[in-house]
This record gives structure tokens, C-alpha cells and sequence, in this order.
């Protein structure tokens, strides 16, 4: 039994169609594989053996590569490590009390909870400076390093005097000394 002519003609147009389609389907499975690991991987040998596997294996190459692939593109991962690093800015930039562990605004003089002296007065600019520094940063006022000696002189009138200057009172804070 022999097909008509043209019923040959329309029979081989369709299957040349579809083949041109099979065709055009793979190269573009070929071009979004390597464009979608190219945005995922900078790793060259990984984007190779990614569209190589669909090249090879066509459809189920894709959902092996679907399954392997890399959750984040590089631009997800890149900001959600903007986002953890803002976090982290956050966190570090609240100050907190070394004495008490409460919350401190960058600014206090004292802890508001435990009258710890958290920063110390610029004679100079008065401005506030960190404790531990020995020069201020925004005059370049230097504070006269102490000796050995004089450092544990002081230390140890800290110690018998733990009110005077690091823990001030409620009445004493508002009432102005009488000499």
C-alpha cells in the first residue's frame, strides 16, 4: 500500500518541522543551560560539564541539571550577603555597657543603669573620646601617659575610692561639692 503523492509531500514536511523544531529545542536547552549556570558558577569547568550534560543527554541532562545546579545566582547570593553584613554592621554598631551589659547610646558619658564612665571629655574640643584611646581623634589632643608607678598609684585609689569618679550617686550627682 503506497501513500499519494501529496500526502508524502505533506508526511515528510511535517516530520522535516519537526525535526527542525527537535533542533532549534536543544540549541535553545544548550544556550539557556550555559547562560543559567553562566549567572549561578564563575567556576569554568562547572559551566562546561553543565551544558555538556544537556548537549548529551538532552531532556533528562536538564533535570540533572535542574537537581545539581546552584540554588543562588551569583547576584541573589551577592545581596543576601549584603544583607547578613548589614545585619552585622547593625549588631556591632550598638554600644553596650562592659560593666552592666545594658544598652548605651554611642554619645552617654555614663551608663544611664550603672553610672559606669563609658567615654571620657576631650579637654580641648570636648568632645567625647573612648577610654582606651591616647590621643583625640578630632583635635589631636594627646592625655600625658602615665608611669608604671603612677598607674598603680591610681589604680589602687580606684579601688579604695569606687564611687568617686566611676559610679557618681543620685544626690551627689545634683548637689555641687562644698569645699
Amino acid at each position: 500500500m503506497e501513500l499519494p503523492a501529496d500526502l508524502q509531500t505533506i508526511i515528510s514536511f511535517v516530520l522535516l518541522l519537526l525535526g527542525a523544531y527537535g533542533i532549534l529545542f536543544l540549541i535553545a536547552l544548550v544556550l539557556w543551560t550555559f547562560r543559567d549556570i553562566h549567572s549561578r558558577s564563575r567556576d569554568i569547568f562547572v559551566q562546561i560539564l553543565a551544558t555538556l550534560l544537556v548537549v548529551v543527554f538532552n531532556l533528562p541532562g536538564l533535570m540533572l541539571y535542574f537537581i545539581l545546579r546552584p540554588r543562588y545566582t551569583l547576584d541573589e547570593a551577592y545581596e543576601h550577603a549584603l544583607g547578613q553584613e548589614a545585619l552585622l554592621q547593625d549588631i556591632e554598631d550598638r554600644y553596650i555597657c562592659p560593666n552592666c551589659r545594658r544598652k548605651a547610646e554611642a554619645d552617654y558619658l555614663l551608663c544611664p543603669h550603672c553610672r559606669t564612665v563609658l567615654r571620657k571629655r576631650c579637654p580641648d574640643c570636648a568632645r567625647l573620646v573612648n577610654l582606651n584611646l591616647e590621643i583625640c581623634p578630632y583635635c589631636g589632643h594627646e592625655w600625658p601617659e602615665l608611669k608604671p608607678q603612677e598607674q598603680s598609684e591610681s589604680e589602687s585609689e580606684e579601688r579604695s575610692e569606687p564611687e568617686s569618679e566611676e559610679r557618681l550617686e543620685p544626690e551627689s550627682a545634683e548637689q555641687p561639692e562644698q569645699e
